[in-house]
């Protein structure tokens, strides 16, 4: 026999040739892996929808949503007390997400992706500071007193009376935070001064919706989850939506049909865009 035909096999035998097949699953095992870790764990989001809308000039829980004693109000529901015509409603939006401790995982990620009602965001940007539900709610609920004081103030300001003049209950029961701050303001003065003739109120008939935050100067500043906001806004019948300026580009994104967006950086020049709404003039773009 030849050299050549001569096989050397080692004491175990001959060793397992590694398949081609064999090769790429122990490659893709850890990608497996992964993947299903990635789908298991929990992720750093809070999962957002379009929450509830409130009626700044109406009521709620049965009680007024603005109360203002110390001065004569326009009337005890904030329209028109002369002929009770004014039937318009001044809507402050919300967003309605997931608690702190709830477990966001990829799937949901995926789904709320694709939704147009609904939205992923870092939770940190829903839930500033981190903690709990309750550290949450402590947060949410002191944010909306100040957003209710700089509300008071910047429309007594606008209106030039005197804190001291008069004294204004804000109610909203659960919903916290700082973005109803501008129809707060706007509320307030269509409660104390309406549309400035003494014969009606700011809206006109018509149902305005709206978000932003305002300081004790009337300045709007911009809020979260826009898109969602006009969401809500437009099914519970707005047809307008007051804007921070600033904003216009994220709220023209996702804009539901027959919602039209007017951009405001003040509380004075929501005041103005409001009464073009009322008279059919030059309304403001977005």
């Amino acid at each position: 026999m030849s050299e050549s035909s001569t096989r050397t096999q080692g004491p175990g035998g001959p060793r397992p040739r590694l398949t081609r097949g064999r090769v790429l699953a122990l490659c893709a095992l850890p990608v497996v892996l992964l993947f299903v870790v990635a789908l298991c764990a929990p992720l750093p989001y809070s999962l957002a929808q379009p929450g509830e809308t409130a009626n700044v000039l109406g009521k709620r829980g049965g009680k007024p949503v603005i109360s203002v004693e110390g001065t004569r109000p326009r009337s005890e529901d904030g329209r028109d007390g002369r002929d009770g015509k004014d039937k318009g409603r001044l809507l402050s939006v919300t967003i309605a997400a997931t608690q702190p401790e709830a477990t966001v995982r990829l799937p949901d990620v995926v789904r709320s992706w694709f939704r147009e009602d609904r939205a992923v965001m870092p939770r940190e940007a829903v839930y500033p500071g981190g903690g709990d539900t309750r550290d949450a709610e402590r947060r949410i609920a002191q944010e909306m007193k100040n957003s209710q004081d700089k509300a008071v103030t910047a429309a007594l300001r606008q209106l030039h009376v005197s804190p001291d003049d008069v004294d204004v209950t804000l109610r909203l029961g659960d919903v916290g935070g700082p973005s109803a701050g501008l129809f707060f303001a706007l509320g307030i003065v269509d409660k104390l001064d309406g549309d400035g003739t003494g014969s009606g109120g700011l809206t006109g008939g018509r149902t305005i919706a709206g978000t932003g935050t305002i300081d004790g100067k009337g300045e709007v500043g911009p809020v979260g989850g826009i898109p969602l906001k006009t969401q809500a806004a437009r099914r519970d019948g707005a047809t307008w939506f007051l804007v921070p300026k600033s904003q216009c580009g994220e709220a023209s994104a996702q804009l539901p049909s027959g919602l039209r967006l007017v951009p405001v950086s003040t509380l004075d020049g929501a005041l103005d865009a409001l009464e073009e709404i009322r008279t059919d003039g030059k309304i403001p773009r977005c």
